[in-house]
């Protein structure tokens, strides 16, 4: 990874100006298909920090799994069900472990929304909502052309970012290895994606959301009540 720039505090940019940032948005959301030009396309990043969630959590994961006909998949596509509930693979895996589960902070988390925004900002990628967990993290994110190395991306600078206030682990890293990519095939499915993000997920370290998406966030408030 080359380095990074770092904004000047204080400088709006596109990416968030809240005028353009619906504008661009509203040209490849469309209630008829979900690009009406088919260079722009939205995708859920999830990644779990290292063993708090393991492959066989009775909460859902996303791995290869065997189904009962011998056959394997990965539930990694937007609508499909997580798979879960495995405890023999669960207890496998940790067996295996090579260090402590790892938990993020306060500081960490602040950190990480700071830098997927930085990096979102330099790729150019439009970044829509992010939450971090003491023990995950979810983005909402945009992006033109291949999508393939977006998930290692924000997690290798999201590492980055932590390792300026704390030292790696003794397993050498603070995340479980790969992550969910999930392609969001429509509007609909962005929309559930930042409230998800935003507003579903459990005691959330920090949040962050586009401010284009406050109008949606408030609706979904308002019909909590």
């Amino acid at each position: 990874m080359g380095a990074e720039r770092r904004e000047p505090p204080g400088r709006s940019t596109d990416a968030h100006d809240p005028a353009a940032h619906a504008a661009r948005l509203s040209s490849h959301i469309t209630t008829g298909g979900f690009r009406d030009q088919i260079v722009f396309q939205f995708r859920l990043l999830t990644w779990t920090c290292y063993g708090t969630w393991l492959p066989g959590d009775s909460r859902g994961f996303v791995g290869n799994v065997r189904e009962t006909d011998g056959s394997h998949v990965n539930h990694n596509e937007y609508g499909t069900p997580f798979s879960g509930n495995m405890p023999r693979l669960e207890a496998w895996v940790r067996e295996r472990m090579r260090g402590e589960p790892v938990s993020l902070e306060q500081s960490d988390a602040d950190a990480m929304i700071a830098q997927y925004r930085e990096t979102a900002r330099i790729r150019k990628w439009s970044l829509e909502a992010a939450s971090v967990m003491f023990n995950h993290t979810h983005l909402v994110v945009g992006v033109t052309g291949e999508s393939d190395t977006l998930l290692d991306t924000f997690k290798g600078w999201a590492t980055r970012s932590v390792k300026k206030r704390r030292p790696l682990p003794s397993n050498g890293t603070f995340w479980t290895v790969g992550g969910s990519n999930r392609l969001l095939p429509d509007e609909t499915a962005v929309r559930s994606a930042v409230v998800y993000v935003v507003k579903k997920q459990p005691n959330p370290l920090a949040t962050w959301f586009a401010q284009t998406w406050q109008s949606v966030l408030d609706e979904y408030e308002k019909e909590r009540r």
